[in-house]
C-alpha cells in the first residue's frame, strides 16, 4: 500500500489515496481514485475506523516526571510508551525507542532530569474516528511506532503498530473461517 494522497477538490485536504469521500468535508472523491483497494484486507484498512483497533488507555505522566520514574512505569505496565501531558493537551511523546536513541547507556547518570528534555515534542494525533489507513500513513512516513488518539479534541487512547498488526491478523483469520 502506497503512502500518496489525493487533494480533495472542495476542500484542499489531504485523504489517503483510495478513500471514497473525503475526511473533512465528505465531499465524494471517488471519481478521483487512481486504483481501488485490492484485497478485501485493503479495502477494510481503507474503509475501518481507528475505533475498531480499541485504543488502549494511555500511560501519562507530567513533563517534570523523572526519566527514572517513566522508565520504571514503562517497564511495571509493560507498555512501550508515556504520554507526556500538560494542561490536559499532549505535549510529548517518550517511547522505548526514545529510551534507546537519547538515553542509551546514560540512563542512570540521567534518572534525575525531567522527561520533557527527552521526549517527543508536539507528537501527531488522530481522532478515534479516522481511518486506519490514515494511521498507517502517518507511522510510514513519520516513522511512529505509537500514536495518540483524540475525541473531541481530548486524549481517550494510544494505539501501536502492535494494535494494527493484530487488527490484520484478526481480519485473516475471520476471511479464512468464513
Amino acid at each position: 500500500m502506497g503512502s500518496a494522497v489525493t487533494i480533495c477538490p472542495f476542500c484542499s485536504h489531504e485523504n489517503i489515496e483510495g478513500v471514497d469521500t473525503c475526511e473533512r468535508c465528505g465531499q465524494s472523491l471517488e471519481f478521483l481514485s487512481k486504483r481501488s483497494p485490492a484485497s478485501p484486507l485493503e479495502q477494510r484498512i481503507v474503509k475501518d475506523r481507528i475505533r475498531s483497533l480499541r485504543p488502549r488507555e494511555p500511560l501519562i505522566v507530567g513533563p517534570d516526571t523523572t526519566v527514572a520514574e517513566v522508565l520504571k512505569q514503562l517497564v511495571d505496565q509493560g507498555v512501550g510508551c508515556v504520554l507526556v501531558v500538560e494542561d490536559g493537551e499532549a505535549v510529548g511523546i517518550f517511547s522505548e525507542r526514545d529510551a534507546l536513541l537519547r538515553l542509551n547507556t546514560r540512563y542512570e547518570v540521567l534518572g534525575d532530569r525531567p522527561i520533557s528534555e527527552y521526549m517527543t515534542r508536539d507528537p501527531e494525533t488522530l481522532d478515534i474516528d479516522d481511518r486506519i489507513v490514515f494511521a498507517l500513513h502517518k507511522m510510514d512516513l513519520g516513522g511512529y511506532r505509537h500514536i495518540p488518539i483524540l475525541e473531541e479534541g481530548r486524549i481517550v487512547g494510544v494505539i501501536s503498530v502492535r494494535d494494527i498488526l493484530r487488527y490484520v491478523s484478526e481480519q485473516i483469520l475471520a476471511a479464512e473461517t468464513a
